[in-house]
């Protein structure tokens, strides 16, 4: 009967420690964070939007998008980026436009000794768009702005190899910088907007700035999707859908995928290392609306950790582990009118 027992408990464990990450006690590697300093950093009356955070050369940056027109695409719309050195006083440092395209979701990549903003654009000519169904991916065109210094920054430069993408979040992996890109399928002429024909690619750069396909990692139903890659080269990826959020697993030279369905759908998915465990971030529709939600990945499941204070218009965080124990998240948010962008500190609780 003892035998039978122990051969029960180590079958109960092997089962856990295949979805989830287990202490030698025993339990989920999942603790509980606060949450603190919850604060406004940027609001303009414009709708502000699309966030992203990271650390260059000593100095914190945040970037996001700013459109006098509200979330909807436009060619006013603008990428202000701000920086500081102590995550309290934040400075503009650069801002940047393109004629007759609405620049938008802008993620940050540290490469080469160069801090580099990406944005997705739509060309929408010289006028807002009245609706997304007036709007061409095949049109789409990816943009970037780069530094060497922080404060000294290029104009906005056209990213070959993106014609046709919406590109996305940035990772990179030894000399390589990745970008999310998705699609039509063929470059089908068809329905404009965002039709569910949508293939999302792992594309692949050596400095930055001419881009090329390395993979299809969803041939249909791609949508937003971030990058982690490991010391090996294997990466970690979360995928907005339609439907529910995947997590997405591939190792060089990216051929093969694994994909999971997670319990929730996530708009604007973050995912980043904070010390050895691994977070994920966006928003998640709850019965009390859309909300900025936090989580842990042990395996293949999210825990969440902290909903931030958020609602109506929300989400795209972006996050910056400063130490192990310590970090910073941004995101955006209208539930205190217009959208405005909003910064946390979080430290994880000790035991």
């Amino acid at each position: 009967m003892k035998q039978l027992l122990i051969t029960i408990a180590a079958v109960l464990l092997v089962g856990c420690a295949s979805s989830d990450l287990i202490t030698k006690e025993g339990l989920v590697d999942a603790p509980q964070v606060q949450v603190s300093n919850v604060r406004k950093v940027f609001d303009n009356s414009h709708h502000n939007a699309f966030t992203d955070l990271t650390v260059f050369k000593g100095v914190y940056y945040l970037t996001f998008r700013s459109c006098p027109d509200g979330h909807g695409v436009s060619p006013n719309a603008s990428v202000i980026i701000l920086a500081s050195k102590d995550t309290s006083k934040w400075e503009q440092v650069h801002t940047f436009s393109v004629p007759k395209r609405d620049t938008r979701d802008p993620h940050f990549l540290v490469f080469k000794d160069r801090l580099f903003v990406y944005t997705g654009t739509w060309y929408s000519g010289n006028d807002p768009a009245e609706s997304n169904n007036d709007l061409e991916l095949n049109l789409h065109l990816g943009y970037a702005a780069f530094s060497e210094n922080g404060t000294k920054w290029s104009n906005p430069v056209q990213l070959d190899g993106t014609f046709g993408h919406y590109v996305w979040r940035a990772a990179s992996f030894g000399e390589k910088a990745f970008l999310c890109g998705r699609r039509k399928i063929g470059f089908e002429v068809g329905p404009k907007g965002e039709p569910k024909e949508i293939e999302s690619l792992m594309l692949e750069s050596d400095d930055g700035l001419i881009w090329r396909k390395r993979a299809t990692f969803q041939e249909i139903d791609g949508d937003e999707t971030a990058f982690l890659f490991d010391k090996q080269g294997g990466v970690q990826a979360i995928g907005r859908r339609w439907n529910t959020a995947q997590l997405l697993q591939s190792k060089p030279p990216y051929t093969k995928w694994i994909r999971r369905d997670l319990d929730r759908h996530i708009g604007g998915p973050l995912i980043s290392k904070w010390g050895d465990r691994t977070i994920v971030g966006g928003r998640h529709s709850t019965k009390r609306g859309p909300k900025t939600s936090m989580c842990w990945l042990v395996g293949s499941k999210l825990h969440e950790f902290a909903e931030l204070p958020s609602g109506g218009d929300n989400s795209y965080p972006g996050f910056v582990a400063i130490t192990p124990m310590e970090a910073l998240v941004s995101w955006y948010s209208s539930h205190e009118g217009t959208a405005s962008i909003y910064m946390a500190n979080l430290k994880i609780k000790s035991e």
